[in-house]
């Protein structure tokens, strides 16, 4: 799966460890995240969503096969 949280992120000059806090996760699971090593969860991506106003589909696509 492909997602713009590093861009999102970015655009708000947060940190890798802020947004981490912000969600209460850890630094390494943001990371992962970003690098597309880890799908997060259904809660964490709501979560994400919410966090960046939006909606889930407009952070993560699937991989185009």
């Amino acid at each position: 799966m492909e997602n713009s949280l590093a861009e999102r992120r970015q655009e708000r000059g947060w940190s890798q460890q802020r947004l981490a806090d912000e969600l209460g996760v850890s630094r390494q699971t943001i990371i992962s995240l970003e690098r597309g090593r880890f799908d997060p969860s259904l809660p964490l991506a709501f979560r994400l969503a919410a966090e960046f106003e939006c909606a889930i589909e407009d952070l993560f696509t699937p991989d185009q096969a």
